[in-house]
């Protein structure tokens, strides 16, 4: 999956998605890998309706957001400054990072070095 925790997302579809000039950016509180799913900050919000309890005496309705599907949404470049596609590459260190496809710059942390055997399976005599 492309998008992590903390990263900035734009949403393209949706009912949070907004007019073209000005759609929602927001952060991602939460990924789900095995469903392609992410919890995004203000987005998808729901509204559980709650009777007065021992445990609750007010009642209410408690909001929540939740889980939208990642193919919805695109990594934000604050360099470009809107959702762009990613790429990775591996660095001079070995280290691998995603970057952005428009502009060539880096988008968030740097991943860990490719290891000792991932290096010797790739390269070639």
């Amino acid at each position: 999956m492309h998008i992590r925790k903390d990263d900035q997302v734009e949403v393209m579809t949706g009912d949070d998605k907004g007019s073209p000039g000005a759609r929602k950016i927001a952060k991602v509180l939460r990924v789900l890998p095995d469903k392609n799913k992410i919890v995004v900050e203000g987005v998808n919000r729901v509204y559980k309706h709650v009777k007065p309890s021992a445990k609750n005496q007010q009642g209410g309705r408690l909001s929540k957001e939740m889980p939208i599907d990642a193919s919805n949404v695109m990594l934000y470049c604050p360099s470009c400054k809107r959702g762009v596609r990613v790429g990775h590459r591996f660095l001079d260190s070995g280290q691998k990072q995603r970057y952005c496809k428009a502009c060539s710059a880096g988008l968030g942390e740097v991943g860990p070095a490719k290891s000792a055997r991932a290096v010797k399976k790739t390269s070639k005599p």
